[in-house]
């Protein structure tokens, strides 16, 4: 019994391990649309199946009408997977992504202008 016990612990650890390793995705902003929208984006994927965007603290926009944070695919942007105004021009921020959002299903994610329907900065995810 003691050995299966040690077994299951141990292969429960491994599982952790290997989802850390892979819950952590980081890019960085490029500007669209002839804006300039820098800084490092970091998304972590929570227990609860939500995950977490995170702006850093270098993250700059230098300004537009209605900036939204959310995910896209191969260039287009994809208003279901919209998760709201930029609370910031600048510096740190969060934002969770609902677990309804299946974050396989993006490879980029944008500062979008929703008045004008065009990118501001994109960031692709790897």
């Amino acid at each position: 019994m003691k050995n299966l016990v040690t077994a299951v612990l141990i292969a429960g650890l491994t599982a952790l391990t290997t989802f850390g390793a892979q819950a952590d995705t980081s890019s960085t902003f490029t500007g669209a649309s002839d804006h300039i929208t820098t800084g490092k984006v970091t998304i972590v994927r929570n227990d609860d199946g939500t995950a977490t965007v995170t702006l850093h603290e270098d993250f700059s926009l230098d300004g537009a009408p209605d900036p939204r944070v959310g995910f896209g695919k191969d260039g287009e942007y994809a208003l279901e997977a919209d998760l709201g105004a930029l609370k910031n021009l600048t510096g740190k921020q969060t934002y969770i992504v609902p677990a309804s959002v299946n974050l396989d299903d993006y490879n980029e994610i944008y500062i979008w202008c929703l008045k004008f329907s065009v990118p501001l900065g994109v960031a692709a995810l790897n």
